[in-house]
């Protein structure tokens, strides 16, 4: 939850930098000629990121397929090892009867096996974690377009992602857009979960 917590707020403070630069990027700039005027309240929002992870279904969705491979793999990997602690029980009993050359060939096939598995292992946590890191960037990539797509209406100037320790000691709650992005997020997530 803490390392889900940090990326999506990297991935706001990516969405607020893009938004920024999206909204100055061709503006000239001008050159005061007359006295300087008061500069307007500016539009600074933000959405409470614990809130938005625990109750965004496509979020809760995705860390339930993941934390169900980890629980597969961590049975596969239960399973191999002590079907290898069988086999090695096994040689261990029958060792004395064995010839030097039948023992030699065994231990070694027992040792290919366990060096396949400690493969096997690594493999499968890499692709996990490829997998992991390909579902925060769709996470963030649903997030920013949704932010996108509502600031065209309501040209906020910042959306911050607030979470409790972070970067922003406090933030009134008027400026709080939490709700309306998750509701937004989640009826578009069912939207494309009623089509496949």
């Amino acid at each position: 939850m803490k390392n889900a917590s940090l990326i999506l707020n990297v991935v706001l403070a990516i969405a607020v930098a893009v938004l920024y630069y999206l909204h100055f990027k061709d503006r000239q700039p001008e050159v005061a000629t007359t006295a300087p005027v008061e500069a307007k309240g500016k539009s600074i929002v933000y959405v409470n990121v614990d809130s938005l992870l625990t109750r965004y279904e496509y979020f809760k969705d995705t860390q339930k397929v993941l934390e169900s491979k980890r629980f597969q793999l961590e049975n596969d990997l239960a399973a191999k090892g002590r079907n290898l602690q069988n086999k090695v029980a096994f040689f261990q009993q029958r060792a004395p009867t064995m010839t030097q050359e039948q023992g030699r060939a065994t231990e070694a096939s027992l040792q290919k096996e366990q060096q396949d598995i400690l493969a096997y292992r690594e493999r499968a946590a890499q692709n996990l974690a490829l997998e992991e890191q390909t579902k925060n960037k769709e996470l963030y990539d649903q997030i920013y377009d949704y932010l996108k797509k509502i600031n065209a209406q309501n040209k906020y100037e910042f959306v911050l992602g607030y979470t409790k320790g972070g970067g922003i000691l406090f933030a009134d709650q008027s400026a709080d857009r939490t709700k309306t992005v998750l509701d937004g997020l989640n009826k578009e997530y069912q939207s494309k979960q009623t089509k496949k």
